[in-house]
């Protein structure tokens, strides 16, 4: 009787899931696993959670969509808070299996836990499923990555393809005595419940049905993708961009997914430089996951003696209470809400680095406390690279801040919009 252990990681989703999929192949039976792993929920070195409630409250609905499309199929999602490691050998205990298929992972932390388990005698297969492009589809080695974004994008496009989805599995086959599991709650985590405030440019809900249906909206229903690039710096509104990026962050819906999407409203609706630049910041997000791949822990650096000072300054920036409306305004909208406006987010990580002048990593670890769309990979590249330390180096991004709110936000509505008195 062949066994195999599918452990869910950032993929939580059973179409176009290699790991899923082949595993069905492979074994007899296999048993679904998911973790809300221990060391996610500790404070990080700069005294915040890592995972704040808005995200984990993401998660929790994500893994909860995840558990009922696999009921469908009748399997059980074997779901664990804790160690990883200790729930993994409990499986491993309970129904004599040491074989694993997962999501193939680039980050130091991820590939710290797969170290441990390789440790502790389990065998894991990777599959490569975060990205628009396979890793087996670069057009080079690895470690020939242009280190500058259009390069890489111009040879992607001449030369390599994006793969169709792979299908969900047919049938699911698991040990008859699998039961079903219960899911966390915010407190058992460690974390309180906090209620996003309804001036929130969109309700968002975790899982694939949730990511299905926002997609089914923008693109088809809505028809907002037509002028993406027109609109995609917005402030106000659910539409001015897609908003996919936490369902992508928590692989809901993959990128593969949306891009033949794409090409589905292509064929029926419009093609333009809209559609096309939609599908351009999927690349970025292939990038910044292929360079940490490539650089391997050094991507992110921050060094091991790096200092988290309490200054007075960070804790203004992050309760949006600098004096600058503008950077106050999106602060706001990050705290109330776990989610901020791409445009938003360059201004203010570029304040908190050229004009308050502090380390760009106490921002990163903000916005990874914060955002309900974190992605290690997305989160570190942008800070590093507006602080012209990451790839394609420039000694100055600076964002003029007041001159971007008089560009973007004109009359003052995004600004007057948050900066009410706070609910």
């Amino acid at each position: 009787m062949q066994r195999i252990i599918v452990w869910f990681r950032k993929d939580l989703r059973i179409s176009d899931n290699a790991a899923l999929y082949e595993a069905c192949l492979a074994a007899d039976e296999i048993i679904p696993f998911y973790c809300f792993e221990q060391a996610d929920y500790r404070d990080l070195a700069s005294g915040f959670p890592k995972t704040g409630s808005f995200r984990t409250q993401f998660l929790i609905e994500s893994v909860a969509d995840l558990q009922a499309q696999l009921a469908e199929k009748q399997a059980h999602l074997q779901i664990y808070t804790g160690s990883t490691l200790r729930a993994l050998e409990d499986l491993k205990s309970r129904f004599s299996c040491s074989s694993i298929y997962t999501a193939q992972e680039v980050s130091q932390e991820e590939l710290e836990l797969e170290d441990s388990l390789e440790n502790a005698g389990f065998e894991l297969h990777r599959f490569w499923q975060y990205s628009l492009y396979d890793l087996a589809d670069l057009p080079f080695q690895i470690s020939a990555l242009p280190p500058v974004f259009t390069p890489f994008r111009k040879k992607m496009e001449k030369y390599s393809r994006i793969a169709e989805v792979i299908p969900r599995p047919e049938k699911i086959y698991c040990p008859p005595e699998l039961k079903g599991t219960e899911l966390p709650s915010l407190e058992h985590l460690g974390l309180t419940k906090t209620e996003s405030s309804s001036r929130a440019v969109l309700n968002f809900k975790g899982g694939s049905t949730a990511a299905w249906s926002r997609l089914d909206e923008y693109f088809w229903e809505a028809d907002a993708l037509r002028e993406y690039k027109e609109t995609r710096n917005g402030l106000l509104g659910a539409n001015y961009s897609s908003k996919f990026s936490p369902w992508l962050a928590s692989g809901s819906i993959s990128a593969r997914e949306i891009y033949w999407e794409i090409k589905a409203y292509e064929a029926k609706r419009i093609a333009n430089s809209s559609t096309y630049w939609l599908y351009f910041e999927l690349m970025w997000r292939d990038y910044f996951r292929f360079c940490a791949l490539k650089e391997g822990p050094n991507f992110f650096r921050i060094s091991r003696k790096a200092k988290f000072p309490q200054l007075s300054a960070f804790e203004a920036w992050k309760n949006g209470q600098t004096g600058q409306d503008f950077v106050d305004a999106n602060m706001l909208e990050l705290k109330l809400t776990g989610f901020m406006s791409n445009r938003g987010r360059q201004n203010v990580a570029s304040y908190l680095i050229h004009d308050l002048k502090l380390p760009w990593y106490l921002g990163a670890q903000w916005f990874e406390s914060c955002l309900i769309d974190y992605d290690v990979c997305s989160n570190y590249g942008n800070w590093t690279y507006l602080a012209g330390s990451g790839n394609d180096p420039r000694e100055n991004r600076y964002f003029n801040v007041a001159g971007q709110a008089n560009r973007y936000d004109p009359d003052q509505s995004y600004r007057d919009y948050w900066l009410m008195e706070k609910p």
